[in-house]
């Protein structure tokens, strides 16, 4: 899953993209409202953490002209504005969810997970392609009911594929999945990941494999697909 997170204040901008890093999200970090209407001009992302006192303007107006064009994105405002008319008028304008600064990281991680798994939203709490298993919530995959042990960047890589039900998912999608805007990817970064998840669901007996459709991108399918 690729977020967006808007803070500009220094400390806890870096601080909460670590920590949701750390769980196993993307995450881009921009400090101003132009700069986040031009991520969001780019990239689809499936969530936005939005700090609602920025330096070029306010969050809220943000908000207001990305439901005007259509934007469905869940929008969570992390902010100081803790009166209750104030949460009233961010909600009615069309945050999704309303978290009071100074907050506990756990409880901003878990926020996040329950915006995702809303009908509708990008992220289920289960996903199951032949005999692969993956909780979304704990990052746990199973092989026909048998623990497999994977990297970070695998058990993403293992989702989008996943999400994507069979059908072939570009290079660009999931370089986009795997790596944020601020990193550096060499150019055969992808592979490398590739070849060490192929090479994991073999190891554990997988029915599913991971094939490669040339100038195209990759997809999982059955073994004799």
């Amino acid at each position: 899953m690729r977020l967006l997170l808007v803070e500009d204040q220094p400390a806890l901008g870096p601080l909460t993209r670590d920590h949701l890093v750390a769980a196993r999200f993307t995450v881009d970090l921009v400090t101003t409202v132009e700069e986040a209407e031009a991520a969001l001009a780019t990239t689809p992302y499936d969530l936005v953490i939005l700090d609602l006192s920025l330096p070029d303007g306010d969050g809220l107006e943000l908000v207001r002209r990305l439901r005007a064009n259509k934007g469905t994105v869940p929008v969570l405002a992390a902010t100081a504005r803790d009166r209750v008319d104030q949460r009233i008028s961010g909600l009615d304008l069309g945050l999704d969810d309303y978290l009071v600064k100074p907050y506990d990281m756990g409880e901003l991680t878990a926020r996040v997970r329950a915006l995702l798994r809303r009908p509708g939203a990008a992220h289920g709490v289960a996903l199951t392609r032949g005999d692969i298993r993956l909780d979304t919530v704990t990052m746990a995959v199973t092989v026909a009911g048998r623990p497999l042990v994977l990297g970070k960047r695998r058990v993403v890589l293992l989702e989008s594929l996943m999400r994507a039900a069979g059908r072939v998912v570009s290079r660009q999608a999931l370089e986009g999945a795997l790596y944020g805007m601020d990193e550096a990817v060499a150019g055969n970064a992808l592979e490398a990941a590739i070849s060490r998840l192929r090479r994991a669901l073999t190891e554990a007996g997988s029915g599913i494999t991971l094939h490669t459709v040339r100038g195209v991108g990759y997809m999982l399918g059955e073994a004799d697909d």
